[in-house]
């Protein structure tokens, strides 16, 4: 099966993010093992994150992920049943 190259970008983006996702549960289960609050591992997760997109893609691409991350929260895109989708 032929697939062209958005869909094939598309598969690899995809794959990517199950990747990510997969690392990011991994860390959190470790630090909660670890006997650390769930408030402290997502601020301490959202600070890495933002820090390392402004120093990649700057300001402007990080406000828009803010942005699209508060669109999925207000359409319950991050309700436990829908995060591996």
């Amino acid at each position: 099966m032929n697939h062209a190259p958005t869909d094939l970008d598309e598969l690899i983006a995809h794959e990517k993010k199950q990747a990510a996702i997969e690392y990011q549960h991994e860390a959190w289960a470790d630090g909660i093992s670890e006997g650390i609050e769930p408030e402290i591992l997502a601020e301490a997760a959202f600070a890495n994150a933002l820090t390392e997109l402004l120093r990649s893609t700057g300001e402007e691409a990080a406000l828009g992920l803010l942005d699209k991350l508060r669109e999925q929260i207000i359409a319950g895109e991050f309700l436990p049943n829908r995060i591996l989708q």
